[in-house]
């Protein structure tokens, strides 16, 4: 072997992730079981229908997930925080716009009492009112840290302008929206959606037999009001028609700045390939927005640009913050940057650099097991299908400085995007 000469690059043209085992739990609940760890850990989630989408009033859904720790017929918050503490877990309560999400890691030995708690927790939570008032007082102080930042309230300014305000993401959380959740408003909302119906569980790791077993044992017989349906919802956009909408924050340093529209979804056949494009855009270090705002004109620290996704669209977001008095030419340069996308095919060189971008970062994505169950859960909460991953692979490679163009000219419009900046007014 010479040692002199660079090892020859190699491109990455196929692209096989370990495909999940899909069965179905004697209540019907649907597990996929993703089985490629070394170590002795296990990794359970446990999906509910149940995110903003489907709630009857702003913050719903969040406390519900919240606070079912904090509270069951058998334990306290204190006990189960004490006994996942010594049975070596870790316990992850998050949600989002669809799904209510309870993650659980456990040493495969303490299974068993790792599900006694997690089992006790999903099916008979309290909702302590003196618990709840400690969150929401905790939470009320965080968001009145929050609503100091520009760039929060950019961001949820730039939500209401583009859906309006009977859209869930238009509907903006105030203060005062604390203050009316009680522990029945969280009952309630707990009874429609933590119910066998409308759960899905994904196991990972160093699952074996007996995890499965155990698994099927805690949460195989129905439980909660399974028989209920639940519609699928669907909100009208109403975007404002003004093109600037400006928030007032006399004592800002500096500006955020959002500029964005409503865009496809991933399902859309072109959303492959406008990844790329987003990417080249603003996506990443050595992006178009960065070399020029950023390296070349010193406007800001970072700026991005890529696309957030719902249930009924996507948004496609460019975001930054800059000193008041560059919010302006900074504006500017991001337009003189789609106009190149516009009148000018990318160099190979530039795409190849993407390219390769692109499809690192694709596979240190799925390296773990842990990640490769972050992938499949996103497969089944977006409604893709399997040959997602692959699809995406071969976009990547095959995408042409044609296509990119053409993929700018109809997604990337300079008439059709809000510039939404919080900050000082300059007089």
């Amino acid at each position: 072997m010479d040692r002199t000469i660079q090892p020859e690059i190699q491109t990455l043209k196929n692209f096989r992730i370990l495909t999940p085992v899909r069965t179905t739990l004697p209540n019907g609940i649907p597990l996929t079981v993703i089985n490629a760890g070394e170590q002795d850990v296990v990794r359970m989630d446990i999906l509910f229908a149940g995110g903003r989408w489907q709630q009857s009033q702003k913050l719903q859904a969040l406390f519900t997930n919240r606070m079912l720790r904090e509270g069951t017929a058998k334990y306290t918050a204190a006990t189960i925080a004490e006994k996942l503490d010594y049975y070596g877990s870790w316990l992850e309560l998050s949600s989002s716009s669809e799904y209510a999400y309870i993650t659980v890691y456990s040493l495969n030995k303490y299974l068993a009492k790792t599900l006694e708690v997690v089992e006790s927790m999903i099916k008979e939570p309290l909702f302590p009112e003196k618990e709840l008032r400690t969150i929401l007082d905790t939470n009320i102080q965080q968001y009145l840290v929050n609503t100091s930042k520009v760039d929060f309230l950019a961001h949820r300014s730039l939500l209401k302008s583009l859906y309006g305000e009977q859209h869930p993401c238009g509907k903006i959380v105030m203060e005062e929206d604390y203050h009316i959740i009680t522990p029945d408003v969280l009952r309630d909302f707990y009874e429609r959606h933590y119910h066998s119906g409308n759960c899905f569980i994904f196991l990972s790791g160093k699952v074996t037999e007996d995890s499965i077993r155990r698994v099927t044992d805690t949460f195989g017989v129905p439980f909660g009001q399974y028989q209920l349906q639940m519609p699928k919802l669907s909100f009208p956009f109403a975007a404002v028609p003004e093109k600037r909408i400006f928030t007032e924050r006399e004592d800002a340093m500096q500006s955020a700045v959002k500029m964005g529209c409503t865009t496809i979804t991933r399902e859309h056949p072109d959303y492959p390939k406008l990844r790329v494009l987003m990417t080249l855009f603003g996506g990443y270090f050595g992006s178009r927005l960065m070399s020029n705002i950023r390296e070349e004109k010193g406007y800001t620290y970072g700026i991005s640009a890529g696309i957030m996704f719902y249930p009924d669209s996507g948004t496609l977001l460019v975001s930054t913050e800059t000193d008041n008095e560059y919010v302006e030419p900074l504006i500017q340069e991001v337009y003189h940057e789609i106009d190149r996308l516009h009148q000018e095919p990318v160099s190979m060189e530039e795409l190849t650099m993407v390219r390769n971008y692109m499809l690192g970062e694709m596979c240190r994505s799925y390296e773990s097991p842990f990640s490769l169950s972050d992938a499949w859960i996103f497969i089944a909460t977006s409604g893709l299908t399997d040959d997602y991953f692959s699809d995406s692979l071969h976009a990547v490679n095959e995408i042409t400085p044609a296509e990119i163009q053409d993929l700018a000219q109809r997604y990337l419009c300079k008439e059709t995007l809000k510039e939404v900046i919080a900050g000082k007014k300059l007089s």
